[in-house]
């Protein structure tokens, strides 16, 4: 059966990059069975923006607010009171986009490892989970969340790491959350990793508009398109649509407490 029978999350979107209207990329996901947006606040100047469109379309659309680690030289006194402030409403269900990005390295990585401590504490005081990016950073990263061990909650979004990644970060009790590019032939490793991931600890997501699945890459990304990744997921893992469909919203549900999904 079509995966757009059942109903999906997509955990990992950015609305406000999107060209069309939210309006518009909000229905046409409804029609293909996604029921639930969580897009993403990366710095000072979108996480109202991210908060604002939360707001207007709840509880079909939620939201995270953090600062990227691109973005991590923009944090300062009234980002992190924002933050607090904007963190209480009710449709915002975690702290992120948050981590360490050494690809581009758009800011320092000291500032980047400050920065990323001082969210994953935000996320403890405010007892909210958390949607970590990681590129060309794993030891960092993995020594940055041993210091919170037993504290954090939350989910690798976009896993593109290795096995040793996705084996620490499972041991710290983080889930892990898969995109389109588990369907890229490019993708061989990614999809072991996803064989290797328990059933419970696992989300799937679009981070559109990037990371096209197929059979659609060159076009733009948007929320519908993630029951593309939900069947690859699916084949890999073995199970059926339904059975994806209903863990991956149970999974969801028990991580992020504030999600309004019945």
């Amino acid at each position: 059966m079509d995966a757009n029978n059942y109903s999906w999350l997509d955990l990992h979107a950015h609305l406000n990059m999107l060209d069309q209207p939210a309006g518009e990329i909000i229905q046409l996901a409804l029609q293909n069975g996604v029921e639930r947006i969580v897009t993403i606040g990366t710095n000072p100047e979108d996480n109202p923006i991210a908060l604002s469109l939360a707001k207007a379309y709840y509880p079909s659309v939620h939201c995270c607010l953090g600062i990227h680690p691109h973005d991590a030289s923009s944090f300062d006194d009234k980002a992190r009171q924002d933050l607090i402030k904007w963190l209480s409403e009710d449709s915002v269900i975690g702290v992120g986009e948050i981590g360490l990005d050494y690809y581009y390295e758009h800011s320092p990585r000291e500032v980047q490892k400050e920065v990323f401590r001082k969210m994953l504490q935000m996320s403890l005081d405010v007892r909210m989970p958390v949607q970590i990016h990681t590129r060309d950073a794993e030891e960092d990263t993995v020594e940055i969340l041993k210091e919170f061990k037993g504290q954090i909650r939350g989910i690798i979004h976009c896993f593109t790491g290795t096995r040793w990644l996705a084996e620490q970060v499972l041991d710290l009790g983080l889930n892990i959350s898969f995109s389109g590019i588990v369907t890229f032939k490019s993708a061989a490793e990614l999809r072991e990793v996803v064989k290797a991931t328990p059933l419970d600890r696992l989300h799937i997501e679009t981070d559109s508009p990037f990371l096209t699945p197929m059979p659609h890459r060159g076009k733009p990304n948007d929320p519908s398109k993630v029951i593309h990744t939900a069947e690859c997921v699916a084949q890999l893992k073995g199970v059926s649509l339904e059975e994806l469909s209903k863990v991956t919203k149970a999974n969801a549900k028990k991580l992020f407490t504030k999600l309004s999904w019945s």
